[in-house]
């Protein structure tokens, strides 16, 4: 019965996110990716502390996968917001 529960959260998440996702204009996607990689950035020292564990090999292995995702999300997060940000910069002529 908990796993019903885990897949209707699943589910709804995921409805949610594409909604709020979907409904934000241009102008706020460079703070909101900013926020994303302050959580992200959150969840990396989770998954630092679970794949240190000394638990099983499930929970090490699983650990280590997030670690990999977790900064594979801060790293282009940061350089899409670089990107971004890239964009609004004055460009010297001369140069």
């Amino acid at each position: 019965m908990d796993l019903v529960y885990l897949i209707f959260i699943l589910i709804l998440s995921i409805f949610l996110g594409f909604e709020l996702i979907h409904k934000v204009p241009a102008t706020l996607h460079t703070p909101l990716m900013s926020g994303a990689n302050a959580i992200s950035g959150i969840t990396l020292v989770g998954a630092l502390v679970g794949a240190g564990s000394e638990g099983s090999a499930i929970t090490i292995t699983l650990g280590t996968m997030a670690v990999a995702f977790a900064t594979i999300n801060v790293v282009g997060g940061y350089l899409v917001t670089d990107r971004m940000l890239a964009m609004f910069k004055k460009k010297n002529k001369g140069k």
